[in-house]
This record gives structure tokens, C-alpha cells and sequence, in this order.
């Protein structure tokens, strides 16, 4: 097992640690990334430019008409939905919450350090406005720096309740939040316990899940917008590589074999991991030691092409052990996993609905590969291992 750092860098000062806060020093240099050119045997064709372009317009014919890419993931979905706003829901990840429910059905997941090292996920959805999608979470509080991940989506915010700390993001009034409980004792903006119903499976507080049936009897008592908003929706979002010419890495010189990623040094509670399969070309999340599954979905393995891990300045806020992540930074540290390999890269978010950036070593965006994708935060200085 090989480990990853990025080590925390003394004398960070921020004096609001969810807005931008300037240009942090740099992290050691890694190995710059540069082209990797390969001679082609006389006897094999070269591909022309005309037969790469031939293959990327036809892979922009949808299956079906009215199709269109989705942003989230360049998958193709139906028109439909096109404009329809994901949700995206705060889900525990302690293990007394599992086993999760619809959580396979996810574009993107989240995970984020709450507090003593327990982890929190959140779901965005772009499809989630179906009948099959009846129970979804758990569903649990919020955390401040989850609500500006949301903002890049656009997304309608699920929560039950949470601390004080989430107030000032919370009451924005650009914030279309639905919660199942104040929050800091006094809030109510987007309070709607009706959206949410209680199971008798299990016991309070894991009990609490979202269906889409509650998703839109919520926001139309709530006045929410089920489509994007002009002045907020950023659809600039993730760069994805063309599907007949997918990003294998083996373009950059520092890129590295990793048939495992494991985060159970950041992760202590979760010991979260990923398995890649070769055959099928996704990476396969684990914790607690077993496969995370959908109990809603056949118990399928959540499985994901794409992994990124976003290492960020952290500071504890209070006795209780409540955390704070920066969401807003120029320029920090990061591994982009796809197709059984990785390599370094650096992140930026310069404002609150502007979306998280991804760059190579030469600074340039990176491409993803069509699929779902798994966002990892950690903190500034904890490790991660990788298997060759």
C-alpha cells in the first residue's frame, strides 16, 4: 500500500473560512505532467482528425429523440428533465444509518468529516422526480460547507435541522432549503416536516427519509423552483472527455497505477474504500469493511467512474468537535482516479455558486469520464493509500 499526503501549511489564517480568502502557499511541486508520445507501427492505420471528428459528432446523436446530455454525469437523459433541478440530500453515514436507501440512484456523492471523525454524505439527483424513488437516505442535519457543494448544482437542499453554524448560509435568500426541523434551535426557513416520513424499522434519528413525493408537495408549499435559475445555474461545470476517446491518464508522465484507493486514514470511522473493475471500468465504494449497497435497489454497490479527492484547510470550531471546511480557495490540492489509474491535480471555487474546478499540473481543467463521480474532502495533511 502506497500513501498520499498533503501536508498542512503552517500560518494559514482565514478570517472566514466558507469565503474566498486569497491565494494559499502552494503544496510541494509534483512531477510535471506533459504529453506522452508513443510511435505507431507502420502496419497500424493512424487515426485521421476527420475520423476522430466523424466519432464525436455521431456520439452527439442521442439514442433517443429528445435526449440531451446531463451535465452532472454526460450521460444521456431524456429532454424531459432537462432543466429540472437535482435535489441533493444530507444522508448520516454512521453505521447505525446504514443501510442507505437509493443512494445507486446518485450523479454525485459527497463525503465530508462532521465531527470526531464521523463522516457525512451528501446525494445530489438529477432524476430523482420518479415514482420508484420512495425512500431516499436516511436523511439527517446539515453542515454549513455542504450547502456551497449544493450551490454548484443549483440543487433544491433536504436536511433535518442542524446547528446553529448553518444559519448565515441557511436564511440566504437564494437558498432553496427544505429542513424536517428548525435548526439552531430557532430557524425555520424551509421548514416542511411533511416532506419527510419516519419508519418503524429502526430508531430516531436514523429513521427519517425523503421521497419524491414529499420533494415536490414540499417545494410547491414553499414557493421552490423546480427548474434552474437563470442568475444561479452554472451548467460549466465538470469537463468530460469524449466517450469514444475516454481519459485513460496515461497521458501524464506522473500518473500512477491504482487498483485501490483507501481512505481509512482520513476516514477512521468509515474506513471508506474503492475497488476498481477492469471489466466494467468503475470504481466500487466499501465501508465498515463491506460493500456500500442501495437497500432500495436490489442492494447494488454504489459504483462510481470517476473519483476525486479534494484535500481542504479544516478548523475545529467548538468543544462540541463541529467542523469547518474552506469551500472557497484559489488554488489547493487534489488526485483524480479514473480507469484504474491517478494523478495530481489542484482545485479552485472563487464564489458561492461558481462550480469546483479541477486542474492538472500544466493548469489545465482536466477531463472526466462519462459516469458518476465521488467527491472525497479531506483535510489539509491526512493521507490516503493506493494499491498498484
Amino acid at each position: 500500500m502506497k500513501k498520499l499526503s498533503v501536508l498542512l501549511l503552517a500560518g494559514i489564517s482565514c478570517a472566514a473560512l466558507l469565503f474566498g480568502c486569497g491565494k494559499k502557499e502552494e503544496s510541494p511541486a509534483e512531477e510535471t505532467t506533459s504529453a506522452a508520445v508513443q510511435e505507431t507501427p507502420e502496419s497500424v492505420p493512424v487515426e485521421t482528425e476527420s475520423e476522430t471528428a466523424m466519432q464525436e459528432a455521431n456520439e452527439e446523436v442521442p439514442p433517443e429523440e429528445g435526449m440531451v446530455r446531463s451535465t452532472l454525469t454526460n450521460e444521456w437523459i431524456s429532454g424531459d428533465i432537462a432543466d429540472q433541478r437535482p435535489i441533493a440530500v444530507m444522508v448520516p453515514n454512521d453505521s447505525t444509518a446504514l443501510p442507505h436507501y437509493s443512494l445507486s440512484r446518485a450523479d454525485i456523492l459527497y463525503e465530508c468529516p462532521v465531527e470526531a471523525r464521523i463522516t457525512r454524505l451528501m446525494a445530489v439527483f438529477k432524476d430523482w422526480d420518479r415514482d420508484d424513488m420512495d425512500r431516499i437516505g436516511n436523511v439527517r442535519s446539515c453542515r454549513d460547507y455542504f450547502v456551497y457543494w449544493s450551490f454548484e448544482w443549483d440543487a433544491v437542499y433536504f436536511h433535518f435541522g442542524g446547528p446553529f453554524y448553518i444559519a448565515p448560509v441557511i436564511e440566504q435568500k437564494s437558498t432553496n432549503n427544505v429542513t424536517g426541523a428548525n435548526y439552531g434551535g430557532t430557524g425555520k426557513k424551509g421548514v416542511y416536516g411533511n416532506a419527510y416520513y419516519r419508519t418503524s424499522d429502526r430508531k430516531a434519528p436514523q429513521n427519517a427519509y425523503l421521497s419524491a413525493k414529499g420533494a415536490n408537495e414540499a417545494m410547491d408549499k414553499l414557493g421552490i423552483s423546480k427548474t434552474y435559475r437563470e442568475d444561479y445555474y452554472k451548467p460549466d461545470h465538470f469537463k468530460f472527455a469524449p466517450e469514444s476517446s475516454p481519459n485513460t491518464l496515461e497521458q501524464y508522465q506522473n500518473s500512477f497505477s491504482a487498483s485501490k484507493i483507501d481512505m481509512a486514514k482520513t476516514y477512521t470511522v468509515s474506513k471508506t474504500s474503492f475497488e476498481y473493475n477492469a471489466e466494467d471500468g468503475l470504481y466500487y465504494r466499501f465501508e465498515y469493511g463491506k460493500p456500500h449497497v442501495d437497500a432500495r435497489f436490489d442492494n447494488k454497490q454504489l459504483a462510481f467512474k470517476n473519483v476525486l479527492i479534494q484535500f481542504a484547510y479544516q478548523e475545529v470550531r467548538d468543544e462540541n468537535g463541529y467542523l469547518s471546511f474552506q469551500v472557497h480557495d484559489t488554488k489547493r490540492d487534489g488526485y483524480y482516479f479514473t480507469n484504474g489509474r491517478g494523478i495530481h491535480v489542484n482545485w479552485k471555487k472563487t464564489a458561492d455558486y461558481e462550480p469546483t474546478k479541477f486542474y492538472d499540473d500544466n493548469g489545465n481543467e482536466i477531463e472526466l469520464n462519462t459516469g458518476k463521480t465521488m467527491i472525497c474532502i479531506v483535510k489539509d495533511g491526512d493521507t490516503f493509500g493506493y494499491d498498484e
